[in-house]
């Protein structure tokens, strides 16, 4: 029984091996705007010293995947800085890597045309490297998947295909690529966006949500993306490859297991500026819905050259002044000087002033927040300076003269914008 037992974890070990990762980053992310001006979706910064594609990877390396090509594509210098910086971590000499791959015209002139067809352009990846298997990921969602227990389904189900399904109430799933499935969860219908979405087979409350997570076998996604990439449509795998697929196919359904150890299930799409302010805002909770801290589940990043972060003038009995952060999280080389931060998100080097008071707001880079200025609810990109007695988020009619003001009042700085100092400021 035993000899059996490591002859089944061999085989497992052996096809996991064989598996090649084909991670999708060059979204443009225009609801991200102004924070997606100089750079793509997946390179935006999160939780002060990330990026979001940082969560997706660490799952790669968390998972055990060891050959991940990421296809970049929109405004990609940063995003391609950071992987060659942050994640140039894999033994080339075994064959392992994270690498960024950009468009390279081998098959028609076109930039990518949709998911499906930035898969279909890199074929020569997998006939270099010739998988079993091919994982296909998006670059920008935050979650915690162990990717293995996905592939674990594929083999016990016989599938060609597995996609990744959460399950979410159904009076949200309109906004959601919806997966139907019998109670085998086999799929039987993949519909993009349904007015009235199907619910989980026994459970009418709830549906399942496409994560933009599949995972192929390499014969078998071969000949869908050719033959796609001979129809018209928007070569998509949620709108052509996987309805196609269904027909005649066995594609299953896998249900996401969290790996976050929350009672909530915690995956986020952070396409808005109002969702990627929410999902910044979960991490400083007292007890935050997604955990940054759990050392069996480590999330990678670069980290730059920063001292450790500093809090000074305790008090002044001439002010009152106070250098200190309130459920907040504070990255290196920031310095809080007299100022009070308070469930913010801080990226390293930003300084804080003299009587500087900073509420609900993610401060990104080399930003400084100058003397008895205050903000709330904002999102100051890097490189911008807030002249002192300033206010950002208290007036959103004088904020939507100035910057990006969301429909919640967020306020949203681009990066380096040059601010002027209030006319009736103090010297």
């Amino acid at each position: 029984m035993l000899s059996f037992y490591f002859l089944c974890v061999l085989l497992q070990s052996a096809a996991m091996l064989n598996m090649f990762t084909m991670l999708l980053a060059g979204g443009k992310g225009e609801r991200l705007q102004p924070l997606t001006e100089h750079r793509a979706k997946p390179a935006v910064p999160f939780g002060g010293k990330y990026r979001i594609i940082d969560f997706t990877l660490s799952n790669c390396l968390n998972s055990g995947l060891r050959k991940v090509a990421v296809l970049i594509q929109y405004k990609s210098h940063s995003l391609d800085r950071h992987i060659r910086t942050g994640w140039n971590i894999m033994n080339a000499e075994l064959g392992e890597y994270i690498a960024s791959i950009p468009p390279q015209q081998r098959i028609s002139e076109e930039w990518y045309q949709g998911t499906a067809d930035a898969v279909y352009q890199n074929l020569f990846l997998l006939d270099t490297e010739q998988p079993d298997y091919v994982l296909i990921l998006a670059g920008d969602h935050i979650y915690k998947m162990n990717y293995m227990e996905m592939f674990h389904w594929l083999l016990a189900k016989g599938a060609d295909a597995v996609v990744g399904a959460i399950d979410i109430p159904i009076e949200e799933a309109h906004r959601f690529g919806v997966i139907h499935v019998n109670e085998d969860f086999r799929i039987t219908d993949f519909i993009e966006k349904p007015a009235h979405p199907p619910s989980i087979p026994n459970d009418p409350t709830r549906a399942f949500g496409s994560m933009g997570i599949y995972l192929f076998r390499t014969k078998v996604l071969r000949e869908q993306l050719i033959a796609d990439a001979q129809e018209g449509g928007s070569h998509d795998f949620g709108r052509n490859i996987i309805p196609r697929m269904i027909r005649d196919r066995p594609v299953y359904a896998y249900k996401f297991v969290d790996a976050n150890k929350k009672d909530v299930k915690y995956w986020r799409d952070i396409g808005t500026l109002d969702a990627y302010w929410e999902a910044n805002m979960d991490l400083v909770a007292v007890d935050p819905l997604f955990n940054l801290y759990d050392q069996q589940w480590p999330i990678r990043t670069y980290q730059g050259q920063f001292p450790p972060a500093k809090f000074v003038f305790s008090q002044d009995y001439q002010g009152g002044r106070m250098g200190v952060a309130l459920d907040s999280i504070v990255c290196g080389g920031c310095i809080i000087s007299g100022g009070r931060v308070q469930n913010s998100v801080l990226s390293p080097n930003v300084h804080v002033q003299d009587h500087a008071d900073v509420r609900e707001s993610i401060i990104m880079e080399n930003v400084i927040i100058g003397a008895q200025s205050r903000v709330r609810r904002a999102i100051i990109d890097k490189d911008v300076i807030i002249p002192p007695h300033s206010e950002i988020g208290y007036d959103r009619e004088a904020d939507a003269q100035r910057f990006t003001v969301t429909e919640s009042g967020l306020v949203v700085i681009a990066k380096g914008t040059k601010l002027h100092a209030p006319l009736d400021s103090s010297d």
